[in-house]
Protein backbone atom coordinates (compact mmCIF):
# COMPACT_ATOMS: atom_id res chain seq x y z
CA UNK A 1 0.00 0.00 0.00
CA UNK A 2 1.39 3.52 -1.07
CA UNK A 3 2.60 6.22 1.58
CA UNK A 4 1.71 9.47 1.03
CA UNK A 5 3.83 12.32 2.18
CA UNK A 6 2.52 15.66 2.39
CA UNK A 7 5.19 17.12 4.85
CA UNK A 8 2.21 17.96 7.38
CA UNK A 9 0.73 14.69 8.47
CA UNK A 10 3.17 12.76 7.30
CA UNK A 11 7.59 14.18 6.44
CA UNK A 12 9.59 12.73 3.96
CA UNK A 13 12.47 14.23 5.26
CA UNK A 14 12.73 12.09 8.30
CA UNK A 15 11.53 8.79 6.33
CA UNK A 16 14.09 9.46 3.59
CA UNK A 17 16.73 10.28 5.83
CA UNK A 18 16.02 6.26 7.83
CA UNK A 19 16.06 5.16 4.63
CA UNK A 20 19.59 6.26 3.58
CA UNK A 21 21.30 4.75 6.67
CA UNK A 22 20.29 1.45 5.39
CA UNK A 23 21.64 1.82 1.39
CA UNK A 24 24.80 2.08 -0.12
CA UNK A 25 23.69 4.30 -3.15
CA UNK A 26 20.45 6.49 -4.24
CA UNK A 27 19.56 8.13 -7.21
CA UNK A 28 18.14 11.94 -6.75
CA UNK A 29 16.38 13.88 -9.33
CA UNK A 30 15.70 17.53 -8.02
CA UNK A 31 14.35 21.03 -10.23
CA UNK A 32 16.69 23.19 -7.52
CA UNK A 33 19.88 21.92 -5.69
CA UNK A 34 20.46 23.80 -1.90
CA UNK A 35 23.94 23.74 -1.13
CA UNK A 36 23.51 24.68 2.43
CA UNK A 37 20.55 22.67 2.88
CA UNK A 38 22.63 19.26 1.78
CA UNK A 39 23.74 19.07 5.35
CA UNK A 40 20.09 17.68 6.13
CA UNK A 41 20.98 14.34 4.55
CA UNK A 42 24.90 14.54 4.42
CA UNK A 43 25.87 12.08 7.42
CA UNK A 44 23.79 9.38 5.28
CA UNK A 45 25.28 10.17 2.08
CA UNK A 46 28.91 9.69 3.83
CA UNK A 47 28.55 6.08 4.60
CA UNK A 48 28.74 5.59 0.60
CA UNK A 49 32.46 4.38 -0.93
CA UNK A 50 32.10 6.42 -3.81
CA UNK A 51 32.10 6.02 -7.19
CA UNK A 52 29.37 5.47 -9.80
CA UNK A 53 27.49 2.61 -7.77
CA UNK A 54 28.26 3.63 -4.34
CA UNK A 55 27.33 7.02 -4.57
CA UNK A 56 24.29 9.52 -4.89
CA UNK A 57 23.73 10.41 -7.94
CA UNK A 58 22.07 13.97 -8.29
CA UNK A 59 20.49 15.18 -11.07
CA UNK A 60 18.97 18.99 -11.58
CA UNK A 61 16.47 19.27 -14.06
CA UNK A 62 14.99 22.64 -13.86
CA UNK A 63 17.72 25.69 -15.46
CA UNK A 64 14.05 28.45 -15.73
CA UNK A 65 12.17 29.70 -13.33
CA UNK A 66 8.15 29.20 -14.03
CA UNK A 67 7.47 32.71 -15.46
CA UNK A 68 10.79 32.78 -17.10
CA UNK A 69 8.89 29.57 -19.23
CA UNK A 70 5.56 30.99 -19.59
CA UNK A 71 7.01 34.19 -21.40
CA UNK A 72 9.07 32.46 -23.47
CA UNK A 73 6.43 30.14 -24.57
CA UNK A 74 3.94 32.93 -25.19
CA UNK A 75 6.97 35.19 -26.98
CA UNK A 76 6.69 36.06 -30.67
CA UNK A 77 9.15 34.05 -32.76
CA UNK A 78 10.31 30.94 -30.84
CA UNK A 79 12.22 28.74 -31.68
CA UNK A 80 12.06 25.24 -30.73
CA UNK A 81 15.28 23.84 -32.91
CA UNK A 82 16.55 22.27 -29.73
CA UNK A 83 19.24 22.51 -27.82
CA UNK A 84 23.17 22.28 -29.01
CA UNK A 85 27.19 22.23 -27.22
CA UNK A 86 27.04 26.22 -27.09
CA UNK A 87 23.70 26.52 -25.45
CA UNK A 88 24.26 23.79 -23.35
CA UNK A 89 27.74 25.40 -22.23
CA UNK A 90 25.87 28.52 -21.68
CA UNK A 91 23.71 27.41 -19.17
CA UNK A 92 26.20 24.89 -17.28
CA UNK A 93 28.04 28.43 -16.50
CA UNK A 94 25.06 30.55 -15.78
CA UNK A 95 23.74 27.44 -13.47
CA UNK A 96 27.25 27.74 -11.85
CA UNK A 97 27.13 31.48 -11.57
CA UNK A 98 23.56 30.37 -10.02
CA UNK A 99 25.32 28.61 -7.18
CA UNK A 100 28.04 31.11 -6.21
CA UNK A 101 24.67 33.69 -5.65
CA UNK A 102 23.53 31.33 -3.05
CA UNK A 103 26.54 31.30 -0.75
CA UNK A 104 26.05 35.23 -0.99
CA UNK A 105 22.81 35.66 0.52
CA UNK A 106 22.00 34.88 4.12
CA UNK A 107 24.78 35.48 7.21
CA UNK A 108 26.76 32.66 6.82
CA UNK A 109 26.31 30.00 10.04
CA UNK A 110 28.85 27.19 11.54
CA UNK A 111 26.28 25.09 10.47
CA UNK A 112 26.48 25.84 7.08
CA UNK A 113 30.27 26.19 6.77
CA UNK A 114 30.80 22.70 8.44
CA UNK A 115 28.22 21.34 5.97
CA UNK A 116 29.93 22.77 2.63
CA UNK A 117 33.15 21.64 3.60
CA UNK A 118 31.45 18.20 3.84
CA UNK A 119 29.85 18.14 0.32
CA UNK A 120 32.83 19.53 -0.97
CA UNK A 121 34.44 16.17 0.57
CA UNK A 122 31.83 14.15 -0.70
CA UNK A 123 31.97 15.79 -4.03
CA UNK A 124 35.93 14.91 -4.60
CA UNK A 125 35.23 11.56 -2.94
CA UNK A 126 32.72 10.71 -5.91
CA UNK A 127 30.15 10.22 -3.15
CA UNK A 128 28.17 12.75 -4.76
CA UNK A 129 27.90 12.87 -8.41
CA UNK A 130 26.18 15.91 -9.28
CA UNK A 131 25.30 16.48 -13.27
CA UNK A 132 22.91 19.25 -14.99
CA UNK A 133 19.70 17.94 -16.99
CA UNK A 134 20.17 20.39 -20.09
CA UNK A 135 18.19 18.77 -22.92
CA UNK A 136 15.01 20.38 -21.43
CA UNK A 137 13.73 21.61 -17.87
CA UNK A 138 12.90 18.55 -15.99
CA UNK A 139 10.38 19.52 -13.39
CA UNK A 140 10.64 15.80 -11.82
CA UNK A 141 11.35 15.44 -7.84
CA UNK A 142 12.44 11.97 -7.58
CA UNK A 143 14.31 9.80 -4.64
CA UNK A 144 15.86 6.16 -5.30
CA UNK A 145 16.88 4.42 -2.42
CA UNK A 146 17.29 0.75 -3.16
CA UNK A 147 17.44 -1.13 -0.42
CA UNK A 148 16.48 -4.75 0.94
CA UNK A 149 13.12 -3.48 -0.17
CA UNK A 150 13.11 -0.90 -2.79
CA UNK A 151 12.17 2.18 -1.62
CA UNK A 152 11.22 5.01 -3.94
CA UNK A 153 10.49 8.89 -3.18
CA UNK A 154 9.48 11.56 -5.03
CA UNK A 155 9.68 15.48 -3.53
CA UNK A 156 11.46 16.50 0.10
CA UNK A 157 9.89 18.73 3.35
CA UNK A 158 8.26 21.83 1.82
CA UNK A 159 4.70 21.61 3.07
CA UNK A 160 1.92 20.91 0.44
CA UNK A 161 4.91 18.76 -1.98
CA UNK A 162 2.47 15.67 -2.07
CA UNK A 163 4.97 12.70 -2.36
CA UNK A 164 4.23 8.96 -3.06
CA UNK A 165 6.51 6.19 -1.30
CA UNK A 166 6.58 3.92 -4.18
CA UNK A 167 7.56 0.10 -3.31
CA UNK A 168 6.12 -1.92 -5.99
CA UNK A 169 9.00 -3.30 -8.02
CA UNK A 170 7.96 -3.14 -11.46
CA UNK A 171 7.13 0.82 -10.57
CA UNK A 172 11.04 1.05 -8.94
CA UNK A 173 12.01 -0.74 -12.09
CA UNK A 174 10.63 1.71 -14.74
CA UNK A 175 11.47 4.64 -12.47
CA UNK A 176 15.31 3.32 -12.44
CA UNK A 177 15.26 3.20 -16.52
CA UNK A 178 13.83 6.68 -16.56
CA UNK A 179 16.43 8.17 -14.12
CA UNK A 180 19.39 6.18 -16.06
CA UNK A 181 18.22 7.38 -19.59
CA UNK A 182 18.47 10.95 -18.09
CA UNK A 183 21.44 10.56 -16.40
CA UNK A 184 22.94 9.24 -19.60
CA UNK A 185 21.72 11.84 -22.25
CA UNK A 186 24.33 13.46 -23.85
CA UNK A 187 23.71 16.77 -22.78
CA UNK A 188 23.28 16.09 -18.92
CA UNK A 189 26.63 17.26 -17.97
CA UNK A 190 28.50 17.01 -14.60
CA UNK A 191 28.90 20.11 -12.55
CA UNK A 192 30.58 18.31 -9.92
CA UNK A 193 34.24 20.27 -10.38
CA UNK A 194 32.33 23.74 -10.68
CA UNK A 195 30.80 22.94 -7.17
CA UNK A 196 34.09 22.54 -5.47
CA UNK A 197 35.64 25.36 -7.12
CA UNK A 198 32.54 27.66 -5.82
CA UNK A 199 32.69 26.04 -2.84
CA UNK A 200 36.92 26.74 -2.34
CA UNK A 201 36.33 30.47 -3.48
CA UNK A 202 33.35 30.94 -1.01
CA UNK A 203 33.65 31.78 2.78
CA UNK A 204 33.21 28.49 3.60
CA UNK A 205 36.59 27.79 2.54
CA UNK A 206 39.06 25.42 4.75
CA UNK A 207 41.89 27.64 4.07
CA UNK A 208 41.82 31.38 5.98
CA UNK A 209 41.69 33.77 3.57
CA UNK A 210 44.86 36.39 4.06
CA UNK A 211 43.95 39.82 6.02
CA UNK A 212 45.27 41.92 3.15
CA UNK A 213 42.80 40.34 0.78
CA UNK A 214 39.81 41.59 3.61
CA UNK A 215 40.99 45.06 3.08
CA UNK A 216 41.36 44.82 -0.17
CA UNK A 217 37.92 43.82 -0.55
CA UNK A 218 36.67 46.59 1.89
CA UNK A 219 38.89 49.19 0.18
CA UNK A 220 37.01 48.14 -3.29
CA UNK A 221 33.61 48.78 -1.94
CA UNK A 222 33.94 51.85 -0.04
CA UNK A 223 35.62 53.94 -2.96
CA UNK A 224 32.64 52.33 -5.38
CA UNK A 225 31.31 55.94 -5.87
CA UNK A 226 34.67 57.45 -6.89
CA UNK A 227 35.24 54.58 -9.10
CA UNK A 228 31.85 55.49 -10.77
CA UNK A 229 32.61 59.30 -11.11
CA UNK A 230 35.93 58.41 -12.68
CA UNK A 231 34.19 56.20 -15.17
CA UNK A 232 30.69 57.27 -15.63
CA UNK A 233 32.16 61.69 -15.82
CA UNK A 234 34.69 63.14 -18.34
CA UNK A 235 36.09 66.55 -18.08
CA UNK A 236 34.86 69.05 -20.43
CA UNK A 237 37.25 69.02 -23.64
CA UNK A 238 37.15 73.50 -23.38
CA UNK A 239 37.86 72.87 -19.74
CA UNK A 240 40.77 75.39 -18.82
CA UNK A 241 44.10 74.64 -15.63
CA UNK A 242 44.58 77.44 -13.49
CA UNK A 243 48.27 78.64 -14.15
CA UNK A 244 49.08 77.33 -11.16
CA UNK A 245 47.68 74.12 -11.53
CA UNK A 246 49.52 73.91 -15.13
CA UNK A 247 52.89 74.11 -13.40
CA UNK A 248 52.31 71.63 -10.39
CA UNK A 249 51.44 68.86 -13.62
CA UNK A 250 54.35 70.27 -15.55
CA UNK A 251 56.47 69.37 -12.18
CA UNK A 252 54.48 65.74 -12.02
CA UNK A 253 55.92 64.56 -15.65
Amino acid sequence: MPRIFDNIDENLLNTLQQSLKSSNRADFCVGYFNLRGWRLIDSSIDTYTGGENACCRLLIGMQKLPKDELYKSLSLGINNRGIDNGEANRLKKRAAQEFRQQLMVGTPTNEDEGGLQLLKKQLQAKKLIVKLHLRYPLHAKLYLVPQKNNLTFSGLSGQGELNIDVTDSDAVKKLQIWFDERWEDRFCLDISNELINIIDESWAREELIPPYYVYLKMAYHLSQEARDGVSQHQVPKDFELFKIQEINRSKKR
